[in-house]
């Protein structure tokens, strides 16, 4: 057995390849040899403590390989798209789509995930829990019956005022001056009523009891049960200020939500870390399913307890529509820019929300502003984008998505060419010793994978905190996150660059895990010989004796 020197990848008792090991193959599965990386430091193709080895492993007979690969869990949409465009032309960024009533049928669903939705959203302010539970069903028939991999987000109401619904099926077109009755004491005349953040304005002109005379100031689109705020002598007027973040009804809507099983609960806003930690407490008492909590940034409370807002959540939404009506517009930029930093180096996932493509709820093409807005979230390295109105209520939801795959690989692939990775400050996560080592060997990790050329990174992962670390270096070929627990699986989909697969792993032999893994992929014919992956793991050894554990190998296919 080889043993990484002090020089080489990792401290005390983390184990590299068996030097010999050989069951009786007759070809071998692959070579490996392991690349020195100091923690923080360059990586070095030669040096002292540099060990080389070659593994055959056995994997068994032609029974266990075919159960292996029907077990696969790569999803169909990843597995086109490597054959298709390779390794390093996979798409990293993950696209969210918001269902609603143009496009909750089992058919629009299935278009959706074969053009890359990797997360469906359900928006809990619309509809009932049945047709939600109908579209929750839908989506995991598709992923059980047609091999996708699409997760489930419900997002919740919070302390927001709707205006009633106006009984259309999209929007209509505030345009003239009108009546307008809504309940709000405490108004005044002449304060201006924004609607959606700037989609149509209404003023103040008379009070009668509590209910108030409007007249259109500004035309524009009118959404369905749309949010709205006051405004006075440029100033937002508080109204919710004293409204608990989580309501009674958003507490049956996460009910709910547990007992369909979802994957992602996102809070609505959310002013500070309690209802998140709330929330997290709830899940972990009440089911033993990882259900993740996102909180949403849509408020100038949130943005001023933003990193412990983080720190707290499993990820973060920039809902930049609700957001925009309290900071002013030539902010958002700078703001949304900030948030995806701080959610990089806090190792959390980010998806910038509203308005990406908002033209397109009404027309067939989005405008040149709108794409360079997409390619600019891309360009600061956002996990993932989202549509709204753009696929929930508009009839060209499906090109949107078109639209937003194509931006974001054409600026990722821009990116890549022009060596322009964003240089992230290595903020220490770990506090343990093995955290600290987990976090040192994915730094190192990425840095060889993008110094070498490799095709692919392949990750073994249990609970995912190492696919993650992986992912918040952004490194140039995709992460591939083999883990036995489905619910890891779904929260992994959210993650920039990772392709997350549900596969059997074994805690004691890792070079089992590797070669199985490898030979299952390149007999679908996605892996060839001289292709080079990068391994990685976090799996926790049972035995003294097991394999590569917390180390770095690269492997070529031969």
């Amino acid at each position: 057995m080889a043993v990484a020197t002090s020089d080489s990848i990792l401290a005390r008792s983390l184990i590299t390849d068996r030097r010999s090991t050989n069951f009786g193959l007759k070809n071998e599965v692959c070579r490996g040899k392991v690349v020195p990386c100091r923690a923080g430091g360059k990586v070095k193709g030669k040096g002292k403590g540099r060990v080389e080895v070659k593994a055959a492993v056995q994997i068994g007979g032609l029974e266990e390989i075919k159960k292996a690969k029907e077990g696969m869990g790569l999803d169909v949409v990843s597995e086109e798209e490597l054959r298709e465009k390779g390794f390093l032309g996979m798409r990293k960024t993950k696209l969210v789509c918001t269902i609603g009533p143009a496009c909750c049928s089992l058919q629009d669903l299935e278009k959706l995930a074969l053009g890359g939705m990797n997360v469906a959203r359900l928006n809990m302010c619309h509809n009932t829990r049945d047709w939600h539970r109908d579209v929750i069903k839908k989506i995991n028939q598709l992923n059980e019956e047609k091999g996708f991999c699409v997760s489930v987000m419900i997002d919740t109401e919070g302390s927001q005022i709707h205006l009633l619904d106006h009984g259309a099926p999209s929007s209509v077109k505030a345009e003239f001056s009108i009546k307008y009755c809504v309940w709000m004491a405490g108004i005044e005349v002449g304060d201006e009523l924004v609607i959606d953040g700037g989609m149509a304005s209404f003023q103040v002109i008379e009070k009668v009891g509590n209910d108030l005379r409007c007249k259109c100031t500004d035309s524009g689109l009118f959404l369905p049960r749309a949010k709205f705020s006051f405004w006075r002598n440029g100033k937002l007027v508080a109204r919710n200020s004293e409204l608990p973040t989580l309501s009674k009804k958003d507490w049956a809507d996460i009910e709910f939500g547990v007992s369909e099983g979802v994957d992602f609960i996102a809070l609505s806003f959310v002013n500070d870390a309690d209802p998140v930690r709330q929330l997290k407490n709830y899940l972990y008492m009440r089911s033993s399913r990882s259900t993740r909590v996102l909180a949403k940034v849509e408020s100038l409370e949130s943005l001023q307890k933003l990193k412990e807002i983080v720190e707290a959540s499993d990820g973060i939404m920039v809902a930049r529509g609700d957001l925009g009506v309290e900071i002013p517009y030539e902010q958002i930029p700078t703001v949304q820019e900030e948030i995806t930093r701080v959610c990089r180096e806090m190792n959390k996932p980010v998806i910038v929300a509203s308005q990406l493509l908002e033209s397109m709820v009404e027309y067939p093409t989005p405008t040149r502003a709108e794409v360079a807005d997409v390619s600019e979230a891309v360009r600061q390295y956002a996990d993932a984008l989202m549509l709204s109105g753009e696929s929930a209520i508009g009839p060209h939801g499906q090109k949107a998505l078109s639209i937003l795959q194509m931006a974001s690989s054409r600026m990722e692939l821009w990116s890549r060419e022009e060596n322009r990775q964003s240089i992230l400050h290595q903020r220490r996560l770990g506090v343990s010793l093995p955290d600290r080592i987990a976090e040192q060997i994915c730094n190192c990790a990425v840095e060889m994978a993008n110094n070498l050329g490799v095709d692919a990174i392949f990750v073994y992962t249990k609970h995912g905190q190492m696919a993650s670390l992986l992912s918040r270096n952004r490194p140039y070929p995709p992460i591939f996150a083999f883990t036995s627990d489905n619910g890891t699986r779904m929260a992994l989909n959210l993650q920039w660059g990772v392709i997350p697969l549900l596969v059997e792993l074994s805690d004691d032999d890792m070079e089992a895990n590797i070669s199985t893994t490898i030979e299952l992929i390149r007999g679908k014919g996605m892996l060839k010989p001289g292709d080079v992956v990068m391994v990685v793991s976090d799996l926790t050894p049972t035995h003294i004796n097991s394999t590569a554990f917390q180390s770095i190998q690269v492997k070529t296919v031969v």
